[in-house]
This record gives structure tokens, sequence and C-alpha cells, in this order.
């Protein structure tokens, strides 16, 4: 079988289930934007912020540590998998119970003078302890399953979690309110401690289905041994200290704007406002997003499994090419179709859904940041093969000290929309300096103006599409059909032969 079959096929299932998981996800955001006044949606981004920000601490870089060491020490496989779990193990422990020592203290600071109560909050931090607590022990039985070629399963995992969030949310946003507007039996009991509009609710569903992931994963629980090696530790260690770091200044690039807008955005109460605006925005581009992730599940494994093969850095050059064409494509009909996926940010009244859809200025611009980002990601692998991880430090921190100075200075001017130019330079530098250091330090031929004549073919038809001709649908996937005949015509043969190698 040609390896580019292989690698696709495994990057379609991983895809199928995780567009099928966000997706599914993606539809509770008009849920949300038409039961959530925008100040209220705002406390939802803000939180999911700092949980994404908590999970690359606690995650440690350990998941492509440890697909790295299953690579490096194929005979201590057990080795590898018992020190990865324990180091996270560990590291979720601790975060959980330090947490629920200081948690009074920091829901004062999270509370937005009086708008919710710091009771209010005190619960929230509580429920994504818990959270956080029971998806880190998730995060290498997880890697465990991509490291032995199990997307199916995984896959599967991953809808039920979903399927399971998306069921409560519908059961406590309009199944309890309904039984109890109706008279229903156990309306009494219900209206005795239901509360409307508590977004509270949200977090309890994702609590619960954290937890049943947990029970799914129970058979690869059960291959662990608390059995704990210190030298490999420390190598180990050594490797994935840098990644950890590299991922904390990923999450602060990524998430930082819409944990500080509230704070420097001027006007009171306007902070969460305009956070749930660009909240809801941002959901636009997470089909963008899900296609990354999607291919990252499996990429990570397969780059590794593939780096002892003679001409492994020549098979890295051709993905990446046709990666930047996928990304391109979708970043052309997201923008091409905004005026059909804007239905799925609806307000309660009018007013709101106008307020809700102010924020659609930033969609393209948060798209093609999510293009630098992913073709980052690629380049990336250069420093994971070579066991250089400090320069994703170097080039993570760059784009987070980057992330926090811009922020600082176009926010307060600008407020989401200063937020979005940020996350665009920020990843936009960091790959710039990810392929200038790779090309240096592990050179990869890279079809280099190839790719960037994609990039500015899309940029320059969605720019036509979005500000030209004002978001005309018409118009917008004339150039989407345009765009792919340019592909076929200049790809088609090359990537049929392909698909066909035996090799």
């Amino acid at each position: 079988m040609s390896v580019y079959k292989k690698f696709a096929g495994q990057t379609i299932i991983y895809g199928v289930s995780t567009v099928f998981s966000r997706v599914l996800n993606f539809f509770l955001t008009p849920v949300y934007t038409s039961v959530y006044p925008t100040s209220v949606y705002g406390i939802f981004t803000n939180m999911y912020s700092w949980a994404a920000l908590i999970n690359a601490v606690l995650s440690f870089g350990m998941e492509t540590t440890f697909f790295r060491y299953l690579n490096k020490y194929e005979d201590r496989k057990q080795d590898v998998y018992n020190n990865a779990f324990l180091t996270v193990a560990f590291l979720g422990f601790l975060f959980f119970c330090t947490g629920m020592v200081f948690s009074g203290s920091i829901a004062s600071g999270l509370a937005d003078g009086g708008t919710v109560a710091s009771a209010d909050y005190r619960q929230y931090i509580h429920y994504f302890l818990c959270i956080l607590l029971v998806d880190a022990l998730c995060v290498i039985p997880f890697a465990k399953l991509r490291a032995d070629g199990r997307p199916l399963r995984y896959g599967t995992i991953k809808f039920l979690n979903i399927g399971a969030f998306i069921g409560l949310n519908l059961v406590f946003l309009f199944l309890i309110p309904a039984i109890i507007r109706n008279d229903w039996p156990l309306s009494g009991w219900l209206s005795g401690w239901y509360r409307q509009q508590w977004i509270g609710y949200v977090f309890i569903s994702n609590l619960a289905a954290s937890v049943l992931t947990m029970i799914m994963l129970l058979p690869e629980f059960m291959k662990l041994r608390l059995r704990f090696e210190r030298r490999l530790f420390a190598d180990m260690f050594s490797y994935s200290w840098p990644i950890l770091v590299a991922n904390i200044s990923f999450v602060i690039n990524e998430n930082l704007d819409k944990i500080v807008l509230k704070e420097l955005v001027p006007g009171a109460g306007k902070g969460f406002q305009d956070t749930g605006i660009y909240g809801a925005s941002a959901k636009i581009a997470v089909f963008l997003s899900i296609f990354i992730q999607a291919f990252r599940l499996g990429a990570e494994p397969f780059f590794f499994n593939h780096a002892k093969e003679k001409n492994a850095r020549e098979t890295y050059a051709t993905i990446l090419q046709y990666f930047v064409i996928v990304v391109a494509f979708i970043f052309l009909a997201l923008v091409a179709n905004i005026e059909i996926l804007k239905y799925f940010i609806r307000g309660k009244d009018a007013a709101q859904q106008a307020l809700y859809w102010s924020g659609l200025q930033v969609v393209p611009i948060l798209l093609f940041g999510y293009v630098c980002l992913g073709i980052y990601m690629n380049l990336s692998i250069w420093y994971r093969l070579s066991d250089q991880t400090r320069f994703g430090l170097y080039i993570s921190g760059f784009g987070a000290v980057l992330t926090i100075i811009l922020n600082v200075i176009l926010i307060p001017r600008y407020s989401y929309v200063g937020a979005a130019w940020v996350s665009l330079l920020a990843y936009l530098s960091m790959m710039v300096l990810s392929y200038v250091l790779g090309h240096k330090h592990y050179p990869i031929p890279y079809p280099l103006l190839r790719m960037l004549g994609y990039l500015l073919l899309s940029t320059v038809l969605v720019y036509a599409s979005f500000y030209i001709f004002n978001r005309n649908i018409y118009i917008g996937n004339l150039f989407l059909v345009l765009f792919a005949a340019v592909i076929w015509l200049r790809e088609g043969q090359k990537l049929k032969m392909m698909l066909r190698a035996k090799k």
C-alpha cells in the first residue's frame, strides 16, 4: 500500500470521528447564544480559555514525549507508558488539591465586580477542577490508542463523550424548563432546585461526559503498571519540558485574548459582552480547527513511526504540500459560505442576534491564523524528530511574548478585532520562524514557492469574496470552484500517481 494512502486512511478515520464530535458540539453554539446573553456567554468563553491553558500544563508535553519514546525505546514500551501516565496523574492530583484549597480566592479574582456572584464562580471552579483532573488522567490512555493504531475505538469514545455532553445540555437547558413550565411529573421537585439560565449546567454536563470517557478507557487503564523508572523519566523529562513550555505558549496565543478581553476593554460590563461576541464568532472558524486537529491525531504517530525510512523527509515535504492545499480550500469554503454559517449564532431576539453577528468581521482573520497554525504544526516535526525540542520553546515563547505585548496594545483600542489580528500575527511569525530554523538545522525539501502560490491565491479570493463582493454566497462559491479547478489542473495527475504507488 502507498505510504500516502495509508497515512490518508488513518487521518480520514481520525477526521471523521473528530468532525462528527466537534460538529455536534458546534451545534451547541446556537443553543447557548439563544439562551444566554453575550455577557453570560462571555463567562463560558473565559472559563474554557483558562481550562485550555491549564490542560497544557497538566499534560506536561507527555503526549508527544510518549510517541517519541515508544519509537526510541521499542523494547521498553510498557515503561514509557507507565512513566508518562504517572507523571501526568501526579500533576493532575497536585493541581486538583491545590485548586480546591484556594478556590475561594480564585473565585474572587475571576468574579466580574458583582455581575456574577463569587459563590457561583466558586462552584464553577470546583466543576472545572474535577473536569481538568479527569481529562488529564485520560491523556496518555488516549495517546496509547493512537500509538496502537486504533482510531475507530478512539473515535467512538470521543463521539460518545460529545453525545453525552450535548444530551445533558439539552436536558438542563430545555427538557427540565419544559417539565416545570407544563407542570409535568417531577415539576415540583425540579422547580425546587433548578435555576433558569445558569451557566453552571454546561459545566456539570462536561464533567459527566468526562467521567463517562474515563469509564470507557478502563481497558487502557488496566494495562498500566504502577512502576516508575527514574532514569527513563529523567530522559523523558529533558525532552518534554521544552514541549510543555511550547504548549503553554501555544495556548497563550490561542486563548489569552479571550481571558484578558474582559480586563482590557474599557467600559463597565463591556469586556464580558465583547468576549461573548468574539467567542461566538470564533466558533465559525472551528471547522478549520477540526481539520487541523484531526490531521495532528493521525500525523503525529505516523511521523515518528516513519522517521527511520530512507525517504522520510521527502514524504514530510509532500504531506505538507497537500496539507496546504486542503487548508487553503477549507479557508476559502468557510468564508464563501459565511452567510449560511452565521445562522448558527442566533440570539434570543433580533437585537442580540445583530450584536453577535457584529463579530463576523474577525472570521477571515482568525481562519488565516489557523492556516498558519496548521502549517507550523507540520513544520515543527523537525525539532521533535531531531530531539531539539528547545527550539519549540524558543519559537512558541516568541509567539507568546508577541501575543502578550500586542494584546495589551491593541485590545483597549480595537477590542476583539485587535485580538484577532494579534492571533494571526503570532501564528504567522511562528510559522516563518519554524521554517527558517528548520531549514538550517533539519532541512526538509518543502516546495516553498508552490505552497506560497496556493496560499496567496486563496487569500486573494477570500479578500475579494468577503470585502469586495460583500460576502455574496454565489460569487464566493464561484471563487471556490475556480480554486478547485486550478488545484486539479496542477496537482491531479501527481496525486493519482502517489495514491497508486506501492510504497
